[in-house]
């Protein structure tokens, strides 16, 4: 390549938790330009969930191409696969091709569109992009929940589920909200500390919010579905959410 303004430009788009209608108009305007939209799908599922959250929106079936990702553990691994993948996304945008990189949730919050941004930026210098943001799953279930996630000088902390109770209690008791995220099958212990901890009245928890599937506990749920009467093996799975507060929250009147 002579130059690296003949290279397309990259687009990581934020498509939000699941819910229909949950794109930023900007965005939107940029995946209807786009000549090419790559839509990332786990190993293990046979969909994008990244494309159901598009519902309702029109991409011509020319313009998308299918990727496979993979998140395993062992970072060496996962390093040499988004090389591959951006190696693939880099023969667009060397031929001048505009593309999208769709991802749930927000582009930068635990997404593989950070994986892919970093690859790809090694290997071309000077691309040109643009990341959207998009709302996060815990935006989605608080707002869903009516659960606020933070008012005053509450601390909040958010991250991926810790391995193990120790740790996770002790993130409970040095902050006024956890957002947890990534339960997975550590869903059990995590309902079991919950409760010993006595919380459970105080947290809220979302799972595949706005899909097949979705389920709410705490808060505007309903009566008898709150976290402390969910069963784990029923909503253990990928696009899990839950919303920890320490105390109960105070109620302030004008």
């Amino acid at each position: 390549m002579d130059s690296q303004n003949k290279l397309g430009t990259l687009w990581g788009i934020g498509v939000g938790p699941g819910p229909a209608g949950y794109l930023p108009v900007a965005a939107l305007v940029a995946l209807q330009q786009a000549d090419v939209v790559f839509a990332p799908r786990a190993r293990s599922a046979d969909t994008s969930v990244a494309l159901q959250c598009l519902a309702g929106i029109e991409i011509p079936p020319q313009r998308l191409r299918d990727i496979e990702f993979n998140m395993d553990p062992d970072r060496s691994v996962l390093s040499e696969h988004y090389s591959q993948l951006a190696e693939t996304i880099a023969l667009e945008l060397r031929a001048g091709r505009n593309v999208a990189y769709l991802t749930i949730g927000d582009s930068l919050t635990y997404s593989t569109y950070g994986y892919m941004l970093m690859a790809l930026r090694d290997l071309l210098p000077g691309l040109p992009h643009r990341t959207f943001p998009g709302i996060t799953s815990y935006a989605a279930a608080a707002a869903a929940l009516g659960w606020l996630l933070g008012e005053g000088k509450e601390r909040t902390l958010i991250l991926p589920c810790p391995d193990d109770v120790v740790a996770l209690r002790s993130d409970i008791e040095t902050h006024d909200i956890v957002v947890l995220m990534k339960v997975g099958a550590r869903l059990p212990w995590v309902l079991d500390l919950l409760r010993e901890m006595g919380i459970t009245d105080n947290c809220a928890f979302a799972h595949r919010i706005g899909l097949p599937g979705e389920l709410l506990a705490g808060a505007t749920s309903g009566a008898g579905n709150g976290v402390g009467q969910l069963v784990a093996t029923e909503a253990m799975g990928y696009l899990a959410t839950l919303l920890i507060r320490k105390t109960p929250r105070e109620r302030r009147h004008s």
